[in-house]
């Protein structure tokens, strides 16, 4: 009898096939035909990293068949049907990266073992894809592994609906508690779950909008200082360029030719120079819609708690608000697995596990609170 197929093989093999079919996907809902093509490629591609595990793995002894499509895969081929090639792309931009440096690991762990060759080979394809991927998301040559940032509206409407939802969630169960305490649950309760959910709206968004307009205003002053660099040291700045492209893999006397016709029209020079060195794209979103859309968000979250209290202070909507807010951490950790990479019922439990803590020490600080002051 052969012995399991080794799971980081599996997982790599799952991973591959979930990424020939969302490439797919993202293919069919892009509607510029040339990026289609560049994704229906990667998607054949993908296919063939796919075959090459299940050679792999064959060839040690395990008969295994090509995954299925992940429940995480499924979930995001729908969004991405609903909300375009902009929610998908970013998205598998991100996954070749979480596969770079799942390859490279594998590899440092074994170079010489069964799978280290395979690993090696993935890893620098993975990194071709993520390079060729960025260039059409975000018009650079950013290396996806290297980044720490967060941002997308779709992760701004989980984080914001998250936020809403368990601080509001702890303020009515705190006055469920301290009305317990006092022998009903009666207006007071909605009347803060209301106030709460506005000021937790008003701050997110205030916060949301404050984050993206620094972020500008800093930008826009790096900006300011490149162009008074290459006004008043266009030597400098045209080294620079050249050691850029040499980087590129561009030969010097061909690097130092690009960058003397760059550095020709200053507004060129500076775009290359904002692109290439300071890393800034095209600003994608403004500090308004930043707040707009995580004060929405996280209004929306701040109101499931109140919501069946509105029609009732009875123990029957107490409990359903509790029962409706439960699910609702379970759903927002499912889909922050979106982001993190986690799998989607650890993810969605570990919030309901957060939800629960939240409402249990919520409701035994408004009755402690009540009794004490």
């Amino acid at each position: 009898m052969n012995p399991a197929p080794p799971d980081t093989w599996m997982h790599h093999l799952a991973d591959e096939a979930d990424a020939a079919f969302l490439y797919r996907a993202l293919a069919a809902s892009e509607p510029d035909t040339s990026k289609s093509t560049i994704y229906a490629h990667l998607a054949e591609v993908e296919d063939r990293h796919t075959a090459t595990w299940l050679k792999l793995l064959a060839e040690h002894g395990h008969q295994v068949t090509r995954p299925t499509p992940s429940f995480r895969a499924r979930a995001m081929a729908w969004l991405g049907r609903r909300l375009g090639p902009g929610l998908l792309a970013p998205y598998l931009l991100e996954e070749e990266g979480r596969e770079v440096k799942g390859y490279l690991a594998l590899y440092q762990t074994a170079p010489d073992g069964a799978a280290g060759p395979t690993a090696l080979l993935l890893a620098r394809e993975s990194k071709g894809h993520a390079d060729e991927l960025a260039g059409l998301v975000h018009g650079g040559n950013a290396e996806p592994w290297h980044k720490t940032g967060a941002g997308g509206f779709l992760r701004n409407v989980v984080y914001g609906f998250n936020d809403g939802l368990t601080a509001n969630f702890g303020l009515v169960a705190g006055m469920v508690g301290a009305q317990a305490a006092l022998g009903e649950v009666g207006h007071a309760v909605v009347v803060a779950g209301l106030a709460g959910m506005v000021a937790d709206a008003l701050s997110m968004g205030s916060s949301g909008y404050l984050a993206a307009k620094s972020e500008r205003e800093v930008f826009e002053h790096e900006i300011a200082m490149e162009r008074e660099e290459i006004r008043l040291m266009p030597e400098l700045e045209r080294e620079e360029l050249s050691l850029i492209y040499q980087a590129k893999g561009i030969p010097e006397a061909q690097a130092g030719e690009l960058a003397t016709a760059v550095m020709a029209d200053p507004e060129r020079a500076l775009r290359e120079k904002v692109r290439e060195e300071l890393k800034i794209g095209e600003a994608t979103t403004t500090p308004m819609r930043e707040a707009w859309i995580t004060g929405t968000a996280t209004a929306f979250g701040a109101f499931i708690p109140v919501a069946p209290l509105l029609f009732s202070r009875e123990p029957w909507a107490i409990w359903a608000s509790f029962a409706v807010a439960m699910l609702s951490h379970f759903g927002v950790g499912a889909a922050r697995s979106f982001f993190t990479g986690r799998g989607v019922i650890r993810s969605g439990f570990d919030m309901f596990i957060v939800g629960l803590g939240v409402a249990v020490v919520g409701y035994f600080a408004g009755d402690w609170l009540v009794k004490v002051l």
